[in-house]
């Protein structure tokens, strides 16, 4: 792992580094926020999923996380989107290929050599993020924006046990419904409806739920709406009586400034649901 930038923030470290993904077969980026206390042994973190079109960079500049984080005294990851590179198959879209992995494990090609996101994110960032820095796992919750939404709720109700918390900002909520979804799944994973499902936060709500707390946010001038299916998974939600705290903020769209308006009150969520957990 290489350290490509480390600097003083609100009296913790916010780093970049990059290192070599097996899952990938490419070299990846991520951002990490360490506030002071992770000198002194490990801290509590929050993983933050980004959006379409997104780097590890959008959210650890403009979110505004930070400030929130070294009061609570917890770590952020922000990871990149999807793999890059020459090689890396890509499309002109702006919507599939490189900034645009979905946080699935493609299968069909092009895509299948190197979108293997479903395994970076919950198997190996993990194991490497934790052998090198002063991180709790037994402290953990996720977030996300967006498609980034859609990963945190999936990824969080597959793995019950690993998260105390989820939340997400505008999120893609029923992308086998949705042209933000069936685009992607078809190229990703072909034509078999039934390997959807488990990236549908829709369906895994009503099947499975989420033991944890459930906080998700999304504007009501939310230019993408439409594809958001957010509908879908308030019926879920309802559906299961899933414990859950689903906010439509007025007059917000999908944009950085709505993510950094809500901020404070996400990182307060996690804060508090992952320090209520057993050492």
């Amino acid at each position: 792992m290489d350290t490509v930038s480390e600097n003083r923030c609100f009296g913790g470290t916010q780093g970049v580094y990059t290192h070599a993904s097996k899952a990938t077969g490419t070299e990846m980026t991520f951002g990490l926020f360490q506030p002071a206390e992770a000198e002194d042994g490990p801290v509590p973190v929050l993983w933050y999923l980004s959006g379409l079109t997104c780097t590890h960079e959008n959210a650890m500049v403009k979110a505004g996380a930070q400030a929130w984080a070294a009061d609570q005294g917890i770590a952020l990851v922000f990871p990149d989107t999807s793999p890059r590179g020459t090689g890396v198959a890509d499309d002109d879209a702006y919507d599939l290929g490189q900034g645009a992995g979905f946080y699935v494990n493609a299968t069909q090609d092009p895509w299948a050599e190197h979108f293997q996101m479903w395994d970076y994110i919950t198997d190996e960032l993990p194991r490497a993020l934790f052998k090198r820095f002063a991180l709790d796992e037994a402290r953990q919750g996720i977030t996300g924006h967006s498609m980034g939404g859609h990963g945190a709720l999936t990824i969080a109700m597959s793995f019950p046990d690993r998260f105390a918390s989820v939340s997400a900002f505008a999120p893609i909520c029923n992308p086998i419904s949705s042209d933000w979804g069936q685009k992607q799944f078809r190229a990703y994973l072909g034509e078999n409806t039934a390997l959807w499902e488990p990236h549908d936060a829709s369906f895994l709500m009503r099947e499975q739920g989420f033991a944890g707390p459930v906080l998700i946010d999304t504007g009501t001038a939310d230019q993408f709406g439409d594809l958001l299916k957010t509908e879908a998974l308030a019926s879920a939600i309802a559906e299961r009586r899933q414990p859950a705290t689903l906010r439509m903020q007025p007059g917000y769209d999908h944009s950085y400034f709505f993510v950094s308006s809500f901020m404070e009150d996400h990182v307060a969520f996690h804060a508090e649901a992952m320090y209520e957990v057993s050492a």
